[in-house]
């Protein structure tokens, strides 16, 4: 009779999920040598299952690591002043020490927002999530509002929408609008869509055509935009409804809503008999035995009042005695 073939995975999509962060960065784990698969180092492409035995940086994985949790997501109100990455050599301040805490996996940050640029930041539990809300292919739009030093005709913001070239390929802007200012101010803000998410995207289109950004805050990621109330170096949790918009939105199934999730069931019956065996230990008392029970004229349950007015505990004692 032939085994039942094992279900498996691609690695990167197990370790993503057990928070070990998004797909690139769990590539980059994979590719120097940190991942093993039953004692052998793995390399990309390697897929896995449950029975199997998976150690990142030595450390075995939990059954529980590789079920999926619920996905959590938070939108989080970035300051200026702090990075994305998890350390940092220099000793700056992270994001992630202003982050709820996370008992299953870890958060994952959906794009970055550099050391100067504050605004809308989005961080989920769920590395597929995470890797397909950054994926270029998805085309997910991020809208910010933007403060230009210098002089901005007409002409450079038509040619900021039909393109330039950067020194990684070209860029545009979606869409670019100017909001109120002075008409003698040296700074004018505007409001800027780009559906990348390459490094420092938004400050080198400007630089390209030979202005500086000097304000860079981001008001909107996909379908959600930055809360009102929601105060710099603080998080908002998504809802379950949202969290389901949001996985819909990149072609991931929807989660059963947290409170219908399903629960273990118990034998009513056989609970029933255990609360009574208990109930019958704690009446007996520690110093009578299952012997001496019959003894003292206690029978059954029913028979209990009147076991004690025969037998009130001063007297039994007295006769034990």
């Amino acid at each position: 009779m032939n085994k039942p073939t094992q279900v498996t995975e691609k690695l990167q999509k197990i370790l993503a999920r057990a928070g070990f962060g998004s797909r690139r960065s769990v590539e980059m784990l994979i590719e120097q040598g940190l991942v093993k698969v039953n004692n052998r180092v793995a390399k990309l492409g390697d897929r896995a299952g449950l029975t199997d035995k998976i150690k990142v940086r030595e450390q075995l994985l939990e059954m529980e690591q590789m079920e999926a949790p619920q996905t959590q997501v938070i939108l989080y109100n970035k300051p200026e002043g702090l990075i994305c990455s998890r350390s940092d050599e220099k000793g700056r301040e992270t994001i992630f020490g202003q982050l709820p805490r996370l008992f299953q996996g870890r958060w994952i940050s959906i794009g970055r927002l550099d050391l100067n640029t504050s605004g809308l930041l989005i961080l989920t539990n769920n590395g597929e999530l995470a890797n397909r809300l950054t994926h270029p292919s998805y085309q997910i739009e991020r809208e910010y509002t933007v403060r230009v030093f210098g002089e901005v005709t007409p002409e450079i913001l038509n040619q900021l929408q039909k393109g330039v070239q950067l020194e990684d390929g070209p860029a545009k802007f979606e869409r670019i609008a100017s909001l109120p200012a002075e008409e003698d101010a040296l700074n004018r803000w505007f409001r800027v869509v780009i559906k990348e998410g390459r490094n420092r995207e938004v400050r080198r289109l400007w630089e390209a055509v030979g202005l500086q950004v000097s304000r860079l805050h981001r008001i909107r990621y996909g379908e959600f935009s930055m809360p009102r109330n929601l105060a710099k170096g603080k998080t908002e949790a998504l809802s379950w409804k949202q969290v389901n918009q949001l996985l819909r939105s990149v072609e991931l199934p929807e989660e059963i809503r947290p409170d219908l999730a399903p629960r273990a069931r118990f034998d009513k019956t056989a609970l029933a008999k255990k609360d009574a065996k208990k109930s019958d230990r704690t009446w007996a008392g520690r110093d009578f035995t299952r012997g001496n029970l019959k003894a003292n004229g206690f029978k059954k349950p029913h028979d209990r009042k009147e076991s004690f007015k025969s037998h009130p505990p001063s007297r039994r004692k007295t006769e034990q005695s």
